[in-house]
């Protein structure tokens, strides 16, 4: 949620930031309704200023007289009409809030501007994406890849994008997982195993509610949400709580099973491991100083770059122009990796910004040295990483003349052996 604030001293700012996420939002009606909600405000706290200069007054009289009969007939009236003009009060309330649900938040200065995906800029490429297996393919062509990525037996038991992973496919599952985890242990991130069902105050929180009910899956009875990401639970650790400013920044780190529903999803994006409904993904998050916030986030992309570096995958970091940014981000890298079968560039992290945003939803907050005043923290977050396509391109790009596939030194460790055989 951005401030209040901002949006009454600087409407423009607001209106500048919903063109440049390309949105459809219509902030004069926003801006009416905040003016009404204020100014309802006033009148209601005007009436209770004058409800308790009666009540005083009455009780300086003395009972039983026609002063004091009169003010008890004043307060009955003037408390009716506090009743009145609250019940207005909190029906306007709840329209605001969620009015002012529905608006973005600000992007950061260095966001290019675009109106979708094709404008995104180039930040940073890692590695040739000419170099990979000559005999590299479709991980879905590989023979016997069905084997260890059972689709068919998954759709069976629930439905598309609901993969079995057997044998050797689970340990390199499994491997990618501990792999990721161990390394984020090591650059700081203190491992968390958070609920992977949550309630809609923490999807709100993060920017998930109100507008993405169709992207996630929901308990019926309940009304819980599966998590589609780690980022949802992790992020509302802190919610409604107000840390030391000593404390940070602090950093964690979560795998868990992520679902999504990817509604609208079609075509040839979304074969093999290309998108699932349920996989697996290790997160970074940081609450963060305001001051240090943009290090912060260049240093957990850093973090999620160094991981493919290790599994040897070429990648390209893309800076994302303010149409394909995202609705709660200020700032957003994305990271890619080549798919040498498929030849086409694979999204495995984006590292946000969000600052001010889902602090305030979920009222984050620390104290600070200097004011002794609680402040909104910064959130950043990042995948480190998303495993199907990690996956993916780890098969197609080592894929050897006899069928088998060579596992990248740092993982060895990790699955055991030097290659995977599908046979």
């Amino acid at each position: 949620m951005i401030d209040p604030k901002l949006l009454r001293e600087s409407p423009d700012t607001v209106r500048a930031a919903i063109a440049k996420k390309h949105l459809q939002v219509d902030l004069d009606a926003v801006l009416a309704l905040d003016a009404q909600w204020r100014s309802q405000l006033a009148e209601v706290e005007s009436l209770r200023a004058k409800q308790k200069a009666a009540n005083n007054e009455m009780a300086a009289a003395k009972k039983g007289t026609p002063e004091f009969l009169a003010k008890v007939q004043e307060m009955r009236a003037v408390a009716a009409q506090v009743r009145d003009k609250e019940a207005q009060l909190t029906e306007t309330e709840a329209k605001w809030k969620s009015a002012m649900l529905t608006l973005p938040n600000i992007p950061h200065s260095s966001v290019p501007e675009g109106a979708g995906a094709d404008e995104n800029v180039v930040h940073a490429t890692n590695g040739s994406n000419e170099v990979v297996s000559a005999h590299a393919k479709a991980h879905w062509d590989i023979p016997g890849f069905e084997k260890l990525f059972d689709f068919g037996r998954g759709s069976k038991v629930t439905g598309a994008g609901f993969p079995f992973y057997v044998g050797d496919g689970a340990r390199l599952v499994r491997a990618l997982i501990q792999f990721f985890l161990d390394e984020g242990g090591k650059a700081g991130y203190q491992e968390v195993n958070p609920p992977i069902v949550v309630n809609a105050a923490s999807a709100t929180a993060v920017g998930q509610l109100p507008d993405k009910e169709g992207m996630m899956y929901q308990t019926v009875e309940d009304q819980f949400y599966l998590v589609p990401t780690a980022e949802t639970p992790l992020t509302n650790f802190y919610r409604d709580e107000i840390l030391d400013e000593a404390v940070l920044p602090v950093f964690r780190c979560a795998y868990t099973p992520c679902f999504r529903r990817e509604a609208g999803s079609h075509g040839k994006d979304v074969r093999g491991l290309n998108r699932l409904h349920q996989f697996d993904k290790v997160e970074l998050l940081k609450w963060v100083h305001p001051t240090r916030s943009y290090d912060e986030l260049e240093s957990l992309r850093n973090h999620a770059e160094s991981l493919l570096q290790k599994l040897e995958l070429p990648y390209r970091v893309l800076l994302m122009c303010g149409g394909d940014l995202g609705f709660s981000q200020s700032k957003k890298y994305d990271l890619e990796v080549w798919s040498g079968g498929q030849k086409r560039w694979l999204e495995v992290s984006s590292c946000s910004n969000f600052e001010t945003f889902q602090a305030r939803r979920a009222q984050i907050r620390f104290r600070s040295k200097e004011s002794g005043k609680p402040e909104l923290v910064h959130t950043i977050n990042g995948s480190g990483l998303a495993v199907p396509r990690v996956l993916s391109a780890l098969l197609e790009n080592n894929l050897q003349a006899d069928g088998t596939v060579r596992i990248p030194a740092a993982l060895v460790p990790y699955f055991g052996k030097a290659t995977l055989s599908f046979q």
